[in-house]
């Protein structure tokens, strides 16, 4: 063999040393396939209010939040009570999820025999919640103030505490409760929010059958097809 060719051989491909050159970040799947962090990374969630009308009946409630907890939805609230209809009851939901979610949330509601019709507000739809806030009364004067700021109304007051109800949006329950904690808060109970769509737009469909066969419905209260009781494959 010639000395030129043994240099070859000896000297290799031209480049850096291995421990100078790049190494690709990210962690590798079950099949030693490196993932891409830009793909891995979590789709952007957003909070979100469905409505749901649904037969006035026993075990509604039951099967409605059992569903979300199967499939493991992010609820933050959750309120029920009945309608101009005795027949019907309002279900107002909080949910905070991707978009897929909050769409397979609304397919899978649709999907339960007790649901009438399903709709996610507009972001304009009328919120409401209603909030008691206990905190001490050792500045009962400054206390009254801080409600009028809130336009809430004091329902309860003893020589140690004073009990002030706040009804409003979520911004503003949750910042009458930052003002609040300078006298010191002993209790809080929400009820969660409850929401209608504005002016004469119907927030959910309130025509069709109260029985097993109830149709299904669009956002826009059309009729699809039977409802079935969902199962978890789908």
């Amino acid at each position: 063999m010639s000395q030129e060719n043994t240099n070859t051989t000896t000297q290799g491909l031209e480049g850096p040393p291995p421990e100078d050159r790049p190494r690709p970040q990210g962690r590798r799947n079950a099949q030693g396939i490196r993932i891409d962090p830009e793909v891995e990374a979590e789709p952007d969630t957003r909070r979100t209010v469905i409505s749901a009308l649904v037969k006035h009946e026993p075990g509604v409630l039951s099967d409605v939040s059992g569903l979300f907890s199967r499939r493991q939805f992010n609820i933050e609230s959750l309120t029920v009570g009945p309608t101009e209809d005795d027949d019907r009851a309002r279900i107002t939901l909080v949910i905070e999820e991707h978009e897929p979610g909050i769409e397979q949330a609304k397919k899978q509601l649709r999907k339960l025999v007790p649901v009438i019709s399903v709709r996610e507000l507009a972001p304009d739809a009328m919120r409401r919640e209603l909030m008691l806030i206990k905190v001490d009364a050792t500045r009962p004067d400054q206390v009254a103030a801080v409600a009028g700021m809130y336009d809430g109304q004091t329902v309860d007051a003893s020589p140690e505490t004073v009990t002030v109800q706040v009804t409003g949006s979520r911004q503003k329950i949750e910042a009458a409760i930052e003002t609040f904690e300078q006298f010191g808060i002993r209790e809080i109970s929400r009820t969660g929010t409850t929401a209608l769509a504005r002016g004469t737009e119907e927030t959910a469909a309130t025509k069709g059958p109260a029985s097993e066969s109830t149709p299904e419905y669009t956002e826009d209260g059309t009729p699809t097809h039977p409802q079935t009781t969902p199962s978890d494959d789908d």
